[in-house]
């Protein structure tokens, strides 16, 4: 009962992209990051995420959408209370706020084993205590001894699942170098060797996101260690075209000109002519943004605009290019004709909507010069406006 159908899919795409939460044969499965960000709300913003609240906006929704509503001042009472809580918010610090999380999130993050030891004891100095941690990229566990006990862990992770955060999955067969699977404050990642001299760093991969640890073996270490990968010379140049993962997922590139790949398996696999065919339409294309999409023309309106049937962010609406007009809900889109449509408009319009027709002046006939009035006839302000009238144009 809660929820508008045309942010319905928005919303659970941002929850997949931001890691909050994982799939599992089609089922959503809370991720840490998601219990702490819900933790968080369920605290500080404690109004804004009840059903009651949620309930009450959309039948207000509803009525803006009816026309029984204005929604400026929705937004004007939506945002006084709102802004006030994050004034509030800002107020708090955040050693406050983590250590306000850190005790609702303890059940959870910090689970006894079965040998009866206190889990937040930390497993590298013996003497700190585990505790959540803020970073740069997101939140952690590390020892509150830092910086002289560096042990971090991520969120997820058991003790015990990698002793002293680190894994042998075994040699590289071409190097005879040990590889590992260890935890960073950024994740889990692949590493082979170890550092021979200070400031050395060994090469390191990041595991793919959503893969489960448990099932992590050397054979995908080493395909992950092998990148980035070069998958050929570009017929035009001789320069490299290159395969990798980014912040967006796998791609190819070549000359600073990145083109997305459909599958993290196509970066192992993608050969050189499709890398060069996903370059050439990814420079054909552009950068050009796509703007509303027209679903169907309606016809014309007396002055011969052509009225359009659009979609839109929010859902359907109808328009004749300045001015816009929401599609009723329950209203079947498709069968909204020309004379719905004009009625529509011409509603939105009488309530102060679209953008405002500038009239075209009649030219004018050509005449004499006037004669400049005397100095003193000019009042210093002759045209200051009264009062209210310049309170009313400020609001």
């Amino acid at each position: 009962g809660i929820g508008r159908p045309s942010t319905y899919a928005s919303i659970l795409s941002t929850l997949r992209d931001r890691s909050y939460v994982r799939m599992d044969r089609n089922r959503f499965i809370p991720d840490d990051k998601g219990r702490i960000v819900t933790t968080f709300l369920a605290n500080f913003f404690k109004r804004y995420v009840e059903y009651g609240f949620t309930a009450d906006l959309e039948e207000k929704l509803d009525e803006v959408s009816a026309g029984d509503l204005d929604w400026r001042q929705l937004l004007r009472d939506f945002w006084r209370d709102f802004s006030a809580a994050i004034g509030e918010a800002k107020e708090l610090r955040i050693t406050a706020v983590i250590d306000h999380l850190n005790e609702m999130m303890g059940p959870h993050l910090f689970v006894p084993g079965d040998d009866g030891k206190d889990p937040r004891v930390c497993p590298n100095c013996g003497d700190g205590q585990l505790s959540l941690k803020l970073g740069r990229f997101g939140a952690f566990v590390g020892c509150t001894n830092y910086p002289e006990c560096r042990y971090t862990r991520q969120l997820g992770q058991k003790e015990g699942e990698a002793v002293g955060g680190t894994r042998e999955l075994g040699v590289d067969p071409n190097t005879g170098e040990p590889v590992t699977l260890r935890s960073g404050r950024f994740g889990p990642y692949f590493q082979r060797g170890e550092a021979k001299e200070k400031g050395d760093k060994p090469h390191r991969s990041s595991v793919p996101k959503g893969t489960d640890l448990a099932n992590v073996d050397l054979e995908l270490a080493l395909k992950m260690l092998s990148l980035p990968r070069e998958v050929g010379k570009h017929p035009e140049d001789g320069e490299p075209i290159v395969a990798n993962f980014g912040r967006f997922g796998p791609y190819v590139s070549h000359n600073k000109q990145y083109a997305s790949l459909d599958s993290d398996e196509e970066v192992f696999a993608v050969g050189i002519n499709r890398a060069v065919t996903l370059l050439a339409e990814k420079k054909a294309k552009g950068f050009k943004r796509r703007g509303p999409e027209a679903l169907k023309e309606l016809g014309a309106n007396a002055e011969g605009t052509m009225i359009k049937l659009m979609k839109g962010r929010y859902g359907p609406y109808v328009s004749d290019g300045s001015t816009n007009a929401t599609v009723p809900n329950g209203t079947d889109a498709m069968s909204v004709t020309l004379e719905q449509a004009l009625s529509l408009i011409a509603d939105r319009e009488a309530k102060g909507g679209g953008k405002k027709k500038k009239k075209k002046a009649a030219p004018k006939a050509k005449s004499a010069p006037k004669a400049k009035a005397p100095a003193k006839a000019k009042p210093k302000k002759a045209k200051a406006k009264p009062k209210a009238e310049m309170e009313e144009v400020e609001n």
